[in-house]
């Protein structure tokens, strides 16, 4: 099992560091930009707080990009969220399908150990993968905070870090979840789902009878302008994560431990 545990970080190592790195640097690069603009936030931010379901839907309107805290949330808070989720839904879709799709089943079956064991250290290596991935970019975005000397919201910022964290694990299980069923590479229908998930809590946000059913996307409780102006979660948001996540992987282990794989 620390063979196929380790075998698959080496093979994801380049992957993670691209996105850790491109992520990182362009929260970073946001954070950074934030000091040549801010004479000019107070007039941006009066306008953008202004503008009706845009507002509403990237959380100016409860947010003022005026301070560092409002322009991280609204910034920093969407680059993140979506290109944290793009890398979850990369990482998570492949990694079991590939075996068939690259053919190289046959030697990694052959193996003395159950296929059990194999999504078993495959979900392990998405787990810290994501965990590094949330590390690294909290690491960029301290720095952006300190090089400011600006003082960080330490809550709100690790009650950012640890749902993103969260979202992106639902996000990997719902992939991983996928990834069972498939002997084919499903990249875009990875990408996909967490762009259809983005969408989804976009335009819940400014439509009146889709903003009840919120809770069921991940993006619900992982939104930066929330966590930043003090905004309670919503109990059940968590709930239906924790449960996608324990259905998603059970439903892997299960399905691709009794489905017939192609050589």
């Amino acid at each position: 099992m620390k063979t196929v545990l380790f075998r698959e970080i080496k093979l994801n190592m380049k992957n993670f560091l691209i996105w850790s790195l491109a992520v990182g640097i362009m929260g970073l690069s946001c954070i950074l930009l934030y000091q040549s603009m801010e004479g000019d936030m107070k007039d941006m931010a009066d306008m953008f707080s202004n503008m009706g379901a845009f507002s509403d839907a990237f959380g100016m309107s409860t947010l003022s990009i005026a301070t560092l805290k409002g322009y991280f949330a609204t910034e920093v808070g969407t680059v993140h969220g979506l290109g944290g989720a793009m890398f979850a839904a990369i990482l998570a879709i492949d990694i079991l399908s590939k075996e068939e799709d690259k053919h190289t089943g046959e030697f990694l079956f052959s193996l003395p150990i159950s296929r059990y064991k194999v999504v078993a250290a495959k979900g392990i290596c998405v787990v810290i993968m994501l965990a590094l991935f949330t590390v690294i970019c909290g690491l960029f975005y301290i720095s952006g905070f300190l090089y400011l000397k600006e003082e960080i919201p330490t809550k709100e910022f690790i009650s950012f870090m640890l749902r993103q964290f969260l979202m992106n694990l639902e996000m990997a299980a719902i992939c991983f979840g996928l990834s069972s069923i498939s002997g084919k590479s499903r990249m875009g229908a990875g990408l996909g789902v967490a762009l259809i998930c983005y969408v989804y809590d976009l335009i819940g946000r400014v439509v009146p009878d889709i903003k009840s059913y919120l809770f069921i996307g991940p993006y619900s409780y992982a939104n930066a302008s929330e966590i930043f102006s003090g905004v309670e979660t919503e109990p059940e948001a968590l709930v239906v994560a924790i449960c996608i996540i324990i259905f998603s992987v059970i439903f892997a282990f299960v399905f691709y431990g009794k489905r017939d794989l192609a050589s």
